[in-house]
């Protein structure tokens, strides 16, 4: 069904350990309640997502735990959820580490909830399903490897950046419609959204707390271990084209495809020249 260049989706091997530990909490949490009816409406009914649950009685814990449960009565509902998250999600798991994998699935799903409270009201029906957390694995797929290909029922080749761009067009006006067909196309927007927020703002965020990290230095000593000429414009001039390249490369592929190397220059480079520009202030 799916496949790129070298049609690869859903690359082969073992799962790796995020998305294994995901697929398995998830089936086992589906075949309870499948199993018993009345544990399948006790979940429903305190871990779903309840927007007057999270905002009036303090159920903190629904934005995470309704992305565990699934419609006990449809198995498809977890059934694509789980090929979706395989498919999209182990190549980039092996490409970022199962840490950094795992904190942008929860992010991103987490968020898709916050939205989703945000866009449907008080008298909204709980929301179920990983679906949320999905869309942002899909949608960072498709910022990494927008060429590759995807074939609609098996016939029909086009690229993942515009399939995507499809979805997203289906999730936005349906999220706005004023008829509902029992689909949280909320999270599924909300999910997107936050994916691409933290897919290409992360680097903000880490030169911020670099920055953070600077004010508290102790005897105003760098921390650095470069080796640099301070005040030299050859290396002013080359720290400035190593970030601008890295700052481009992030705008294109967002922070986390970055290299441990490429992460490292970065912060490295943004310390030379805040203290280059305080040594030519003083």
């Amino acid at each position: 069904m799916f496949g790129n260049q070298s049609f690869r989706i859903g690359p082969g091997g073992g799962l790796p350990p995020a998305i294994k530990n995901i697929i398995f909490a998830n089936v086992v949490i589906f075949l309870m309640m499948f199993l018993n009816q009345n544990l399948a409406y006790f979940f429903i009914d305190n871990f779903g997502l309840k927007s007057v649950d999270v905002l009036y009685h303090f159920k903190i814990w629904q934005p995470v735990t309704y992305m565990f449960l699934h419609d006990p009565y449809s198995i498809m509902h977890i059934l694509f959820n789980m090929i979706f998250l395989w498919m999209f999600g182990v190549e980039l798991e092996r490409e970022w580490g199962s840490k950094e994998f795992l904190k942008f699935y929860f992010i991103t799903g987490i968020g898709a909830g916050v939205i989703n409270i945000l866009l449907t009201g008080i008298s909204a029906a709980p929301t179920i399903g990983a679906s949320g957390a999905i869309y942002g694995v899909m949608l960072a797929y498709a910022m990494r490897y927008p060429d590759r290909m995807i074939y609609i029922y098996f016939l029909f080749p086009v690229k993942l950046k515009y399939f995507m761009g499809f979805l997203i067009m289906v999730q936005f006006f349906s999220t706005f419609s004023q008829f509902s067909d029992g689909v949280a196309h909320a999270a599924h927007l909300g999910g997107i959204v936050i994916a691409y927020v933290y897919l290409k703002y992360w680097y903000l965020f880490y030169k911020a707390k670099s920055a953070f990290k600077d004010i508290y230095k102790k005897g105003g000593k760098s921390d650095s271990k470069m080796k640099y000429t301070q005040g030299g414009t050859d290396q002013t001039e080359y720290y400035r084209q190593m970030i601008d390249e890295l700052l481009d490369k992030i705008n294109r592929v967002g922070y986390l495809n970055l290299s441990e190397d490429e992460k490292r220059k970065l912060e490295e480079g943004s310390r030379y020249l805040r203290e280059h520009d305080k040594n030519n202030m003083n």
